[in-house]
C-alpha cells in the first residue's frame, strides 16, 4: 500500500519482504514551534516490532513523533477484536491494518490529488507539488529532500502555478479551500478532531465530496468504521458494481461489518491485488 504511494523526496520505502524500512521528511508543530527532519521505520519481524530512528532535528518533538508513527501504522489497533467481525466476510485478510498518516493536511492534498484518477498520477501530481512547493531539507539519503508544502504555503499557491502541475482548476479550489482552512484553524484534521463536524466540514469545501471526506477520515482521523461508499474499486470487490446503485449495494453488504468498516474496506481493496 506504502509503496505503491510513497511520493518520492518525501519518502522512500525499501521492500526486503517482512523486514522493510520506510523513511520520510517531516515537519511539525508542537506549542507553536516548527521542528523539521527525518525518520526512519523499520519492521523487527523476528520480535514483530517496529523500531524508530529520529534525527536531531525532531527531538524536541520526540512524543509527537510517536504517536504519529504509531498512528501511521495502526500499532494501536486490536487484531483479534476485528478479526472476530471480518474474518468470516475476509478470511484471507486477518492482521491487515489501516494505513494512517503522518500528517492530516498532507492526506488531505493527496486524497484530493487522487480523486478519479489512479493512484501512478496521483503520485506523479503530488511529486510535483513537492518539488514545487516543499521546503528543502537535508537526510541521509539521497532523492530524500523536501518537506511536503505547508498549509500556509498552499494557501497562497496560485492558480496557474498549480495548473501548470497538471491540476485541474477543480482540484485547485480544492487544495487552496483545504489549505486555507487548515492555515486559519477553521479545519483540524488530526486523530483527535471530532469525526462527524470535521466530515460536514470537509463536504463544505469546493471539490471535496462524501468519498474524500471518508478516506480522510479513514486515514487522518482514523476513524474505524468510516466508509466511501461511492469508490469503484470497493464496488468491484463486493460485486456490486454492475448494480443500478451499488453504493447503496455496498453500504447494504457491509453493514455486518460495523464498527469495523474501514478495516473492512482495506481488505476488500486487498484482495483485488
Amino acid at each position: 500500500f506504502l509503496l505503491r504511494r510513497r511520493v518520492h523526496a518525501v519518502e522512500a520505502l525499501a521492500d526486503d519482504g517482512p523486514a522493510w524500512r520506510f523513511a520520510r521528511t517531516l515537519r511539525l508543530e508542537v506549542a507553536g514551534l516548527a521542528h523539521t527532519g527525518w525518520i526512519e521505520a523499520r519492521f523487527d519481524p523476528d520480535q514483530a516490532q517496529l523500531l524508530l530512528q529520529v534525527s536531531d532535528g525532531l527531538r524536541g518533538a520526540l512524543p509527537t513523533v510517536i504517536r504519529r508513527v504509531r498512528q501511521a501504522f495502526d500499532l494501536d489497533a486490536d487484531p483479534a477484536a476485528i478479526n472476530a467481525v471480518l474474518h468470516a466476510h475476509f478470511p484471507d485478510g486477518d492482521g491487515l491494518r489501516v494505513p494512517g498518516c503522518f500528517d492530516g493536511f498532507e492526506l488531505a492534498v493527496r486524497a484530493v490529488l487522487g480523486q478519479q484518477i489512479t493512484v501512478a498520477a496521483a503520485r506523479t501530481l503530488a511529486e510535483r507539488l513537492v518539488r514545487q512547493f516543499g521546503a528543502p531539507v537535508d537526510t541521509p539519503w539521497p532523492g530524500l529532500d523536501r518537506l511536503f508544502p505547508t498549509p500556509a504555503v498552499l494557501a497562497a499557491a496560485d492558480g496557474d502555478a498549480l495548473g501548470q502541475l497538471g491540476i485541474v482548476r477543480q482540484r485547485q479550489a480544492a487544495i487552496v479551500a483545504l489549505a486555507r482552512a487548515v492555515d486559519g484553524g477553521q479545519l483540524d484534521l488530526s486523530a483527535s478532531a471530532d469525526v462527524e463536524a470535521t466530515l460536514a466540514a470537509l463536504r463544505q469545501l469546493p471539490g471535496i465530496g462524501d468519498w474524500t471526506a471518508q478516506y480522510i477520515a479513514l486515514r487522518a482521523l482514523r476513524w474505524p468504521d468510516a466508509f466511501p461508499a461511492g469508490d469503484v474499486a470497493l464496488h468491484k470487490a463486493l460485486g456490486v458494481r454492475d448494480q443500478a446503485q451499488p453504493a447503496r449495494a455496498a453500504v447494504d453488504a457491509a453493514q455486518a461489518w460495523r464498527p469495523w468498516r474501514g478495516y473492512g474496506v482495506i481488505r476488500a481493496w486487498s484482495s483485488l491485488v
